[in-house]
């Protein structure tokens, strides 16, 4: 990939429409002459804006401080290109702009994974099988928010703790609603397929390593010896088509 990018990072102000003597600072990012634009969240009066020097005149302790939040930001970017580099990634102002806001593949989320798998296979998968990956994905999002006290983790805090943790999860899961925990089995469908979705991310090249690789699945055999009296219901009541040869 092409590393031998020129980068530039400069502040400048954009006044306000309704408070023209008011004004936002953004940052503009150049790299082999083509631009991106940031907000970093920050106002100034256009007095106290220095043009030549693209920072706040420091003449006051807020000011001051206002540089040194630029200072920050500006060595953030620096190091969002140094990461592309050290990725092999192609290097634009839009992927530096991408590092740096967290917005690119190296930044997807885990409930942003489940939202693309589930979108992706509405229409490949059967109603009844997409209903079991909702109830998963809620067993995900729901272990995350007591855990983390956050709505969402980063693909890349998955790791084999995590799978163990949540497996541990769903075992003790005590539901509102008067029914049984998950059985051992229960609990390795709902890891399968948080697995599935996971190696759809390694494909997608949002994960470097499957975090799974180490982990396995441990099912209980159960063997029947006859159908129950529900299942034979509903197998008279199939219409069975057979074409012989």
């Amino acid at each position: 990939m092409r590393t031998d990018s020129t980068l530039a990072v400069i502040f400048y102000i954009r006044r306000r429409l309704n408070h023209p003597d008011d004004a936002y600072i953004l940052a503009r990012i150049t790299v082999n002459k083509k631009r991106a634009k940031i907000s970093v969240k920050r106002s100034i009066p256009v007095k106290d804006w220095d043009t030549y020097r693209c920072r706040a005149k420091p003449l006051t302790h807020s000011l001051k401080l206002l540089n040194n939040y630029l200072d920050e930001v500006y060595g953030q970017i620096l190091d969002a290109h140094k990461q592309l580099i050290q990725d092999h990634s192609f290097i634009t102002s839009q992927s530096v702009k991408s590092r740096y806001l967290g917005e690119d593949d190296q930044h997807k989320t885990l409930k942003e994974l489940i939202n693309y798998h589930n979108v992706k296979m509405l229409k490949v998968l059967s109603p009844g099988t997409m209903k079991k990956y909702y109830t998963t994905e809620k067993y995900v999002l729901r272990f995350i928010g007591e855990t983390t006290s956050q709505p969402d983790i980063y693909l890349k805090q998955l790791n084999y703790r995590f799978i163990v943790d949540f497996e541990q999860y769903i075992r003790n899961f005590r539901p509102k609603k008067k029914r049984k925990t998950c059985t051992n089995n229960g609990t390795m469908k709902h890891l399968e397929r948080l697995r599935k979705m996971v190696s759809l991310a390694v494909k997608l090249e949002w994960l470097e390593k499957p975090p799974f690789r180490k982990f396995k699945l441990k099912f209980d055999k159960n063997e029947r010896s006859y159908l129950t009296e529900r299942e034979l219901d509903l197998l008279e009541g199939k219409n069975l088509y057979c074409k012989w040869a």
